[in-house]
């Protein structure tokens, strides 16, 4: 046996990554099955879209050769840029591609804050934000929501001279509420631009309100306003992991110090280019989570149930039972939500919006286990 001494992790890692929660992911859906004795799994967790990827993707997935899976994919998505640039009357140049959001999300991060700076954003939110800045050295800086909206007043106090990035997720994950362009806009002008703010619109094309802002265009008058999109909402990639910001050229040639290239496969890029040309599947997945929407809430309200529904793909509501337990009790029926502890909503569960046979087991499933609960 060596005799080396063991490791010395103690000076090896940093206080901020020890301490730092890593995230475990569920087990896969057949493992789930098993452990809850279901024979069928309604996935209402993750907000993907139950239509898949629209046709003009789901073509280019079939059509693509077993043989290229041996090349290196373009390392800079060179012409799915292109293909987002005449989309979005923006140059090619302004873009970055990564690995899914996640990835861009660290770009940022990377690119601007190191260890004494700190981001600002909401304490219930697209948790990334904070976790990115935490295994980084960097504080996140958590504003609590003003009843389900982001507090601007309440942002804008916590920014002082060490804050680098304040995120903003519009239309918010879990609560569906947004800035409207005029607050947006107002807020951009009192921060300044001493400061980066990151909008974040992965939820974006889910709305249709007229004052809801495009923080696309808003980038020709925002020299630091910095945009993310996603692939896996709207346009059903999820699996594949793309998305991308956009951002002034100045802001882009400094993230690109941090950024990976190589990072996004070929099949993911070809998808996602297909995707884009495919207006249709925008129309009917709004229709369908306009419909399904609906019915969820009147049903959750029939129950006598909370709720929070406003735009985005997805519904909270207040359960009369720990939100733990009525995510053990929902998939022991076939059902999977996201229990809203994690998102600092203890008793709450989120909904994605499914097609109508998983919307009405959702129903169902949740109306037997309120009813188990009052009893």
């Amino acid at each position: 046996m060596s005799s080396q001494p063991a490791l010395d992790l103690e000076s090896l890692v940093p206080s901020y990554v020890r301490s730092f929660e890593p995230y475990i992911p569920s087990k896969p859906d057949e493992e789930l099955k098993k452990l809850y004795r279901c024979d069928r799994l309604f996935r209402l967790n993750n907000n993907e879209n139950p239509l898949g990827p629209p046709p003009r993707a789901q073509a280019f997935l079939a059509a693509f050769q077993p043989d290229r899976g041996s090349l290196y994919p373009s390392g800079d998505s060179f012409f799915l840029r292109r293909a987002l640039a005449g989309k979005f009357h923006l140059d090619a140049e302004q873009f970055i591609v990564g690995n899914g959001a996640n990835e861009v999300i660290t770009f940022v991060i990377k690119a601007f804050c190191q260890p004494g700076d700190n981001i600002v954003t909401a304490d219930r939110t697209f948790a990334v934000y904070e976790w990115v800045a935490s295994f980084s050295g960097v504080e996140a800086r958590l504003v609590p929501l003003l009843g389900f909206r982001f507090d601007d007043q309440g942002m804008r106090a916590r920014i002082d001279g060490h804050t680098k990035v304040v995120f903003l997720c519009n239309p918010n994950n879990p609560t569906g509420t947004y800035w409207d362009e005029g607050l947006l806009r107002r807020f951009l002008e009192a921060v300044g631009p001493r400061h980066i703010v990151v909008l974040d619109e992965a939820y974006g094309e889910y709305v249709e309100r007229a004052d809801f802002p495009d923080g696309l265009k808003l980038l020709r008058e925002y020299e630091n306003l910095v945009v993310f999109r996603t692939f896996s909402k709207m346009y059903g990639l999820a699996g594949l992991r793309i998305g991308y910001l956009a951002a002034s050229p100045t802001l882009i040639d400094i993230v690109r110090h941090t950024g990976v290239v190589y990072s996004v496969n070929s099949l993911a890029q070809g998808a996602a280019e297909a995707a884009l040309a495919d207006d249709g599947h925008i129309r009917r997945t709004r229709e369908l989570v306009k419909g399904e929407k609906q019915f969820l809430v009147e049903a959750v309200k029939d129950l006598g149930l909370p709720v929070q529904a406003d735009q985005g793909c997805y519904v909270m509501v207040r359960t009369p039972l720990n939100d733990t337990l009525v995510y053990r009790k929902m998939m022991q029926r076939g059902v999977m939500i996201r229990s809203m502890t994690g998102f600092r909503y203890p008793d709450w569960i989120r909904i994605s919006i499914g097609l109508h046979d998983a919307m009405e087991a959702c129903v169902n499933a949740l109306s037997e286990v309120v009813a188990d609960a009052r009893r």
